[in-house]
Order: structure tokens, then C-alpha cells, then sequence
């Protein structure tokens, strides 16, 4: 979780300012980007934290510059730096470098949203003007604004036609699951069929096979042959019986399968799925997916994440977004899903959805659509 006050830390210690040096910017600066994880670093940036007294207005910039390179614990230092300065520079700070440092796009998305953060405080107006421009914009919070003006304007139109374009261009233009539902339902009211697993990159024909023994939870760290090797004709011992692998796939519109559909409501059991995607290039992606059983993700033979956790709410689309990458040609998924002991109405599922997308949440598509 971000913060935007002073770490308790140094309130804890009783910090008071100290004399500082002309460099102690750039020395306050490079601590907050070499903080890391558990804690390393954060004596160092303690140690220079009373440059902040000292420090003006026009260090904002520096600031936003450091948040390149820090790691979200440096950038939750970096942010209650830059509120400790705003809080007693009186509205003044150098306006035309951090709207620059917003525009430029090859700074991260965590430091350009901070940077629209400060326009909006100190200048709404200019702020506001802003906003659309953020309609292809690579940071998905800033694009949500634009495209949510989309929809004010949508649902503020009296004009049907003009509306239908507003949320066609959402469907063109959105990134986030509820933005789109919204403009996907407000079409279908009008008529318009939206194809909303093709738009959003769900992954709908798959290859299952199971059901395999999941007893006291322990299949989830048992490797079963599925995770050696694919062999689509080969079949093995299941829980109960042999098992082999069978075509599945889901019309569901938010691309959901629901395994259960395959092999029954059974329990303490767990299933593999498997597809093939074909990338037109070597490329960074991510994987989304949703589930509420445990589960593991593997991509061309690499074990990219696991999930060792039952039935903890519902499962949504984009609940866990995996960065990974996908190489020219055929690329190999596999998903591990299981389903545990637990009798309750609210733990029957057992399903998962996944889609694929860039960085920015735009959709990936398989050049081979045929069924796998």
C-alpha cells in the first residue's frame, strides 16, 4: 500500500533536522532508491531523511526522476518526500517540469500518475484539460480517466447515436474490466453484439484432462505427469480411474471454465488444462487470470506462479496479473486448478479464466485460432 505521509518510522525515532551539505539532495535522493525489500536500506534513508527539511519546491522533479529507478517500497519514501515538501511550499512548485516529466511516457507509470497527482492539487484546471489526452496512455490509471469521460459523456447523451459511438470508442479504447462491461451492456441494450472474449483476449478452447487425487491438499505440490511432459495421447492414473486428455472450452464471455462441467461436482481432487498460443514475435506479455482455488501457471515449461489458497472470495477477471513473456511461434500454457474438501454452497466452484495481454492491458491474440 502507497503512503503519502512521513514514514512512522522516523516519527518513532525522534527525528529532528540536522545541519546538511549542499549535496545532501542527491544523497537523500540515491538512498531512497537503494531501500529493497525486508527492510535493507531503510537505516540509510532514515539517516538522511532531515535533507527534506531543507529541500524546496524545485527538487520535486529529482524526486519524480528517482521513482524510475526505486522499487515500490523507495517510491513510498520518494512520495512523502515530495507531500513533506508540498505541505509547506504554498502551492508553489516548478509547473512546467513535472507537467513535462507527465508527458513524457518512458517514465513509469507509478511516477506520471504522482506527477498528475501534483497538477490536480495545485492546478485543477490544468489538470482537467489533461484528460484526454490520456486515451492511448501506457499507465492504465491515467487512461482510466479518459476513458471514463468517455462514459459521463455516454451516459449524458441524449443522442443514441452519439452515445453508441462514445461506448464503441470505450470497447476501442478501455483497458479495465468494468469500463468495458459497462459500455459492452450499454451496446447489447441498443442491439449490438459485442464478442467480449475475442475483444479481451480470453483463452476459451483448451485440452483438460483429470480428475488426479488432491486428499488432505497435498496435490497441489505433487507433480503429476502433465508437468514433466504434454503428451495429448497419453493417459495415466487418476484419482479413481485412468484419465486422458479431452477437448474443453467455455462460451462464457469472460472466458470462465468451469471444471466441474468436465468432471462433475467431485472434491479433493485437481484437473491440468492446456493450450497453445501463437505469438507473432518475442514479446513481453502478461498473464490474467482469475480463479478462487488454488492453482499453478506454467508457460513453456516454466513455472511463472502458484496460488496455494481455497474458495477466499469469488473469482474475478484479472484477480492475479503475472508478467512473463511469450517467444515467436508456438508457446506452450498449462494450468494446474484444484478444488479441495470443503462442503459449503459458497466453495463448489472449482474454475479459472485467463487472458493474455502487454504491459498496458491491451489484449494479445493467437494468430492460430483454430481449436487446440
Amino acid at each position: 500500500m502507497k503512503i503519502t505521509q512521513t514514514p512512522l518510522v522516523l516519527l518513532a525515532l525522534g527525528l529532528t533536522p540536522l545541519c546538511i551539505l549542499p549535496a545532501q539532495e542527491k544523497e537523500l535522493i540515491d538512498a531512497l532508491t537503494r531501500i529493497e525489500s525486508k527492510g535493507k536500506g531503510n537505516a540509510e534513508a532514515v539517516q538522511v531523511w532531515s535533507a527534506i527539511e531543507k529541500l524546496n519546491a524545485s527538487s520535486i522533479p529529482g524526486l519524480l526522476q528517482a521513482m524510475n529507478k526505486a522499487n515500490d517500497l523507495g517510491d513510498n519514501w520518494i512520495r512523502a518526500a515530495i507531500s513533506e515538501i508540498l505541505s509547506r511550499s504554498e502551492k508553489k512548485f516548478p509547473q512546467k517540469q513535472v507537467l513535462s516529466f507527465l508527458e513524457n511516457q518512458e517514465n513509469s507509470g507509478s511516477s506520471r500518475k504522482l506527477a498528475f497527482e501534483i497538477l490536480r492539487e495545485n492546478k485543477p484546471a490544468l489538470a482537467s484539460s489533461l484528460v484526454p489526452n490520456f486515451i492511448d496512455d501506457r499507465e492504465p490509471s491515467l487512461r482510466r480517466l479518459a476513458v471514463g469521460e468517455l462514459l459521463t459523456s455516454a451516459r449524458a447523451s441524449k443522442d443514441t447515436t452519439k452515445a453508441a459511438a462514445l461506448f464503441e470508442k470505450v470497447l476501442q479504447k478501455g483497458r479495465e474490466v468494468d469500463q468495458i462491461k459497462e459500455a459492452s451492456n450499454a451496446l447489447e441494450k441498443g442491439g449490438r453484439k459485442v464478442d467480449l472474449q475475442s475483444l479481451m483476449g480470453f483463452l476459451p478452447e483448451w485440452k483438460t484432462i483429470g480428475p488426479f487425487d488432491n486428499t488432505g491438499r497435498q496435490g497441489f505440490g505433487k507433480p503429476y505427469p502433465p508437468e514433466q511432459e504434454i503428451d495429448l495421447d497419453a493417459n495415466y492414473q487418476g484419482k479413481n480411474d485412468k484419465v486422458k486428455w479431452s477437448s474443453f472450452s467455455t462460451s462464457d464471455p469472460f472466458g470462465m471454465l468451469d471444471v466441474n462441467k468436465q468432471y462433475g461436482e467431485v472434491k479433493e481432487v485437481l484437473a491440468y488444462a492446456y493450450t497453445t498460443f501463437d505469438s507473432d514475435s518475442d514479446q513481453v506479455a502478461q498473464f490474467r487470470i482469475g480463479s478462487k482455488n488454488a492453482w499453478k501457471l506454467w508457460v513453456n515449461g516454466k513455472l511463472l506462479f502458484a496460488r496455494d489458497e481455497y474458495h477466499r472470495g469469488k473469482t474475478r477477471v484479472d484477480q492475479f496479473v503475472i508478467d512473463g513473456a511469450l517467444k515467436k511461434g508456438s508457446n506452450e500454457i498449462l494450468v494446474k486448478v484444484c478444488q479441495n474438501e470443503q462442503t459449503q454452497y459458497w466453495t463448489k466452484q472449482w474454475e479459472f479464466c485467463l487472458r493474455i495481454t502487454d504491459p498496458t492491458g491491451t489484449a494479445l491474440h493467437s494468430r492460430d485460432t483454430s481449436n487446440k
